[in-house]
């Protein structure tokens, strides 16, 4: 068989939700530690760096169903993490921030999770993981571009 034949077979979102789960089996014991799924680590990682966003904005920077999101953000509040409010200029729009309980948590984790990607570096080597992020970046843009792919 030719290596574009192999290539041919391989199943590339497979593959992706393959890795993506190998990525995220760093993470998962620091977040368990602490009562966090991988979508509520998301949620309020995007929080704690970006502040308060509307939930449509949320969705689209954490790549959750707006139903989805709606649930976590539910748990989320009632576990004290985050809080909703109405936009005042758009009484339509919801917006969603960390409380400060939830930003001290993403601040306790951080250090966990960043020792989770130093790992990852440390098994892949420095430089197959900066091309493997330039790849991904090329990926996922020629994906959106491609017309035939969508």
């Amino acid at each position: 068989m030719t290596s574009s034949e192999l290539l041919a077979r391989r199943n590339l979102p497979l593959l992706l939700l393959r890795a993506r789960e190998s990525a995220l089996s760093f993470h998962r014991p620091a977040l368990r530690k602490y009562g966090l799924s991988d979508q509520q680590w998301r949620v309020l990682r995007v929080l704690a760096e970006c502040g308060v966003l509307e939930t449509g904005r949320l969705a689209h920077e954490t790549l959750l169903a707006g139903a989805s999101l709606t649930g976590i953000i539910d748990r989320m509040e009632r576990g004290g993490l985050v809080r909703r409010k109405r936009d005042q200029k758009d009484k339509r729009c919801t917006l969603v921030e960390a409380t400060p309980i939830g930003t001290r948590l993403a601040r306790q984790l951080s250090p966990s999770i960043e020792s989770s990607y130093g790992s990852l570096e440390a098994s892949l080597g420095r430089q197959n993981l900066a091309s493997l992020y330039v790849l991904l970046d090329e990926v996922v843009a020629a994906m959106e571009k491609a017309p035939g792919l969508r």
